[in-house]
């Protein structure tokens, strides 16, 4: 992970608290109505913003999802109120957005062919300056139920300077590496988001890390501010951080950016638990055992195993010395917190609390 710029970015203005803060990283995300925390926002404070707006897909049709037949409704926030208004929604974000970009930066939009004709038309009207159309294609589509369309396999990203006066940043050379020393095209292959990117839960509309990631180091630089007014999952300011530029969320659905949240905090740290047991005869005939597998405790532990030792510990991660800066044993969260707010530590502010469960079975 890339350590951010000395002079990253921050914002300063009538903000509403963010919902998460972590400042060694110089990441914020915010929940509320992106209209009305990008007009607390600074003008021309970002230097560059992707947006995955609604798609205003939510008809009450039917996609195949992993192989079964499922709803398309994601929400009323994804459900069309007619092209007029749906376009003037687009022109209002876009233009919220356009007067927070500095001078010479740049948008990037994603979009189907439900929205992204308005996006296209709306920037058009707003006097930006549309650099290119990147179509990216996904190798494992899910199949057209109808058999009436060709299978949907793509999405279009356009990208935009803020008006036509502006020298974006295009990092030319960089692109050029990644594309095997050949000028990058605007065809991309990635594919979707793996189980990895999922782990900590999914949003109907996520955006692989990858295609973040070139996206911002395609055209920012170490320490820029990298906005997101529709984070859903927190794509964005993963893919932010781990090439050391700042990043700001904003998310409207409270269960999507509490998924922003863990996604970045799932990034920041890592917890490795290593059980070395023996002598290892204990187990024969599994060489290896997931004990946290249900199936292990109640098919093949339990029958013949006794719970012997049980213990349930946090530990408290400081916000600006990014080290456990408190442990201790406690039946719950609350019971842990008391004991921290006991301590000589209480005046240090935390960033996470990590708990551990451990249960410890022996043979009869």
């Amino acid at each position: 992970m890339a350590e951010p710029h000395p002079h990253a970015a921050e914002l300063a203005g009538p903000l509403p608290p963010p919902v998460f803060h972590d400042p060694t990283h110089h990441i914020k995300i915010y929940h509320g109505d992106c209209l009305e925390i990008l007009a607390a926002i600074p003008a021309d404070s970002v230097d560059l913003i992707f947006a995955d707006p609604p798609y205003f897909l939510s008809n009450d049709g039917i996609t195949c999802h992993a192989g079964k037949m499922v709803s398309v409704n994601k929400g009323k926030w994804d459900k069309s109120q007619g092209p007029d208004l749906d376009h003037e929604f687009n022109r209002a974000w876009l233009a919220a957005c356009q007067r927070v970009l500095k001078p010479h930066g740049s948008i990037w939009v994603s979009g189907t062919s439900h929205v992204i004709h308005s996006v296209g038309f709306a920037m058009q009207q707003l006097g930006m300056k549309l650099l290119n159309d990147i179509t990216w294609v996904k190798p494992n589509p899910p199949p057209n139920l109808s058999c009436r369309y060709f299978t949907h396999a793509t999405e279009t990203i356009i990208w935009a300077a803020k008006n036509r006066k502006s020298r974006h940043t295009f990092n030319y050379k960089l692109m050029r590496e990644h594309a095997g020393g050949k000028q990058m095209k605007s065809v991309w292959t990635i594919a979707a988001p793996d189980r990895e990117e999922k782990r900590f839960g999914k949003h109907p509309t996520q955006k692989p890390v990858a295609l973040l990631d070139r996206i911002v180091q395609a055209a920012s630089n170490p320490g820029d501010l990298v906005l997101d007014p529709f984070m859903g999952g927190g794509t964005t300011a993963i893919a932010a951080m781990r090439v050391g530029r700042a990043s700001v969320g904003i998310e409207f659905d409270s269960e999507f950016a509490w998924l922003g949240v863990r996604r970045v905090v799932g990034e920041v740290l890592a917890v490795v638990l290593v059980v070395d047991c023996n002598p290892p005869s204990l187990d024969a005939g599994l060489l290896f055992m997931d004990r946290s597998d249900p199936e292990i405790y109640s098919h093949r532990m339990a029958p013949y195993t006794k719970l012997v030792q049980r213990e349930c510990r946090f530990y408290f991660i400081g916000l600006v010395r990014r080290e456990v800066i408190f442990t201790v044993q406690a039946s719950s969260l609350d019971e842990a917190w008391q004991a921290f707010h006991r301590s000589p530590k209480s005046s240090e502010p935390v960033f996470s609390v990590i708990k551990t469960e451990t249960e410890i079975y022996l043979a009869q």
